[in-house]
């Protein structure tokens, strides 16, 4: 690009209550009774819709070249991905047998 992207304030504090709001989204997640396996999945994609925001608006990926845009998501792809291979590890270990 031939410049910088300036952001404005009031685009910023914008941002910044979706953020507020969505923190509070997942403290709220732990007081509602929602079944096991799934209040983790729902915290979890909370969680990765405020790291989006925060990649894409503060770190202004949104307006960057597309290319940091791609060297980004292959990190988190790779990173993905090193840690199922490490998981898939735990899946074939045998049980420790007890020395007493």
């Amino acid at each position: 690009m031939s410049g910088h992207h300036i952001s404005s304030a009031k685009f910023l504090w914008g941002v910044a209550i979706s953020l507020f709001f969505l923190t509070f989204l997942t403290v709220a997640v732990t007081w509602i009774h929602i079944p096991e396996p799934w209040n983790v999945v729902v915290a979890i994609t909370i969680a990765a819709i405020k790291a989006t925001i925060v990649a894409a608006f503060f770190m202004n990926l949104w307006w960057d070249s597309k290319f940091n845009v791609m060297l980004f998501l292959m990190s988190i792809l790779f990173f993905l991905l090193l840690v199922g291979i490490t998981l898939l590890d735990t899946l074939y270990r045998v049980d420790p047998v007890p020395s007493f």
